[in-house]
């Protein structure tokens, strides 16, 4: 069963961001799908299995942003 998630990132300002961020996240395993909009800062994320809140602050950051504060 997949689940899907929005989180908020910060310090997303143009494309090369919001592909950065989703290419990122799309290394974690299970991800099937991430849609981005750096106008907003929200990141959905679709996954086929549950992924830790620290894994996504991990790709967020190696992307070069910030994960705001989750609250689902």
């Amino acid at each position: 069963m997949s689940s899907t998630t929005t989180y908020t990132v910060v310090g997303m300002t143009c494309e090369h961001c919001e592909r950065s961020a989703r290419e990122e996240l799309q290394e974690i395993p299970a991800v099937t799908a991430v849609d981005v909009d750096r106008s907003t800062g929200a990141v959905t994320v679709t996954a086929s299995a549950p992924i830790a809140v620290e894994q996504i602050r991990a790709a967020v950051t190696e992307a070069g942003y910030r994960l705001a504060e989750h609250a689902a």
